[in-house]
């Protein structure tokens, strides 16, 4: 990575994702569609990328939860797993302010930036393969958008595959596992983590303390932020 900081203008960085109306996957165009007559104030649309556009750390999750970012438009907002991801990103010093489960509420990450592998809702939270395929350009556009990037944290089976692929890596030479690091040739080390989701922490698959692991050693690796 380059050693000086370059000038990023933050509007133009966020501009990666896709539009508002993207007509990409038809199933989720269709639900999306279905969404916005059921709750014409929710956001209901493909949910930007939220952070710093000088991040060395992204965030892969897997798609933005119905009642969660779908309703408020910015990742891990408003559902179970927003509470444990910006708790876990204040104590390494990568989030500021207070998380309030709004877009509004003035929480800014510092060093860090969070993408989905898909970026539209799907039902049940469940993408099909191919529309992580179909969405995989925008996280590719995404994370090569971040000109200081040195540590990825992959979210989940899927954002760890989509990840691997969008960073050049083979799957077979990349396997996820809670913890596993990943080092792809000319690219940001990959490191895996259970899903920070409600579901998780309810049944301990993931603890506040292997979540809080994985940050530390992501912030071993990439650097704290001053």
């Amino acid at each position: 990575m380059n050693s000086a900081s370059p000038t990023v203008d933050p509007a133009a960085a966020a501009c990666v994702g896709p539009p508002r109306d993207c007509p990409l996957c038809p199933r989720l165009v269709d639900f999306r569609q279905t969404q916005r007559v059921a709750h014409a104030d929710w956001f209901n649309a493909p949910v930007p990328d939220f952070g710093d556009p000088l991040a060395w750390l992204a965030i892969v999750g897997l798609a933005p939860g119905l009642q969660g970012a779908n309703r408020t438009g910015r990742p891990f907002t408003g559902d179970g797993a927003g509470p444990l991801l910006y708790d876990i990103l204040g104590r390494h010093g990568l989030a500021e302010g207070s998380y309030l489960a709004r877009a509004d509420d003035g929480l800014a990450l510092r060093g860090a930036m969070i993408v989905n592998a898909v970026r539209c809702v799907p039902p049940q939270n469940k993408p099909t393969p191919e529309e992580i395929r179909t969405c995989r350009r925008f996280l590719e556009t995404s994370l090569g958008a971040l000109p200081n990037l040195r540590v990825v944290v992959a979210l989940g089976q899927i954002a760890h595959q989509s990840a691997v692929k969008a960073l050049g890596g083979k799957l077979p030479k990349a396997r996820f596992t809670h913890g596993a690091e990943h080092r792809i040739p000319g690219a940001p080390l990959l490191i895996d983590s259970y899903h920070c989701s409600r579901y998780n922490q309810n049944t301990g698959v993931l603890t506040a303390d292997m979540f809080d692991a994985i940050f530390a050693r992501a912030v071993e690796i990439g650097g704290r932020v001053d």
